[in-house]
């Protein structure tokens, strides 16, 4: 009976496992965001200092989050997607998703645009990416958290589709500003993805 239930276990695994391997695969290539255009790919370990460069624009001199985080988001490949976006090889953007089949959740990260270049559709362009790849896997929302004060941000996110959720208290390190849930119902429901 054990051996049943662990060949059973094991096979259904396997098939989650070769299903989140083929959406979350991504092919580098030219993609075009308002008629620009621009390199799209997988972050690679190699993308972290200027991953790092772009927080530190962003977020005034800080970096949320530091290389080592990054690059244990990079070694799990089965269930996160981190991409980039290049034009003239500089790195502009890029985003993080982790997906959870047990919550039915893709949980995005972190996102960021280099500031000369925010307001050009990169970043709705590369979280339209992940809310894509979350419906192709079956998964009911897509879910983010944002700083109380970037009401830019919420802006988008908002146009994407995304509705408030509530408050975290003193959620951000350092300055613990209240961060803002929010969500997006995929439309897919759960006898969509038996």
């Amino acid at each position: 009976m054990l051996k049943k239930f662990k060949d059973w276990y094991r096979q259904i695994f396997q098939v989650q496992e070769a299903k989140y391997q083929d959406v979350l695969d991504i092919k580098n290539h030219e993609v075009y965001i308002q008629d620009v255009a621009y390199f799209l790919a997988k972050a690679q370990f190699t993308d972290i200092p200027e991953m790092l460069g772009i927080e530190r624009a962003v977020y005034g001199g800080k970096t949320p989050w530091d290389s080592a985080a990054f690059a244990s988001e990079l070694r799990r490949e089965t269930d996160r997607l981190y991409l980039v976006l290049r034009r003239n090889d500089r790195l502009l953007a890029f985003i993080g998703c982790t997906f959870n089949d047990v919550k039915s959740d893709a949980h995005i990260t972190n996102i960021a645009v280099v500031t000369d270049y925010q307001n050009r559709g990169l970043g709705h362009f590369l979280i339209a990416v992940m809310i894509k790849k979350a419906r192709h896997l079956g998964l009911q929302q897509v879910s983010l958290e944002v700083r109380r004060s970037n009401v830019r941000a919420q802006s988008l996110y908002q146009d994407l589709g995304f509705e408030k959720a509530g408050i975290k208290k003193g959620y951000y390190f350092g300055d613990h500003e209240d961060a803002v849930d929010m969500v997006l119902t995929t439309g897919i429901s759960d006898h969509d993805t038996v």
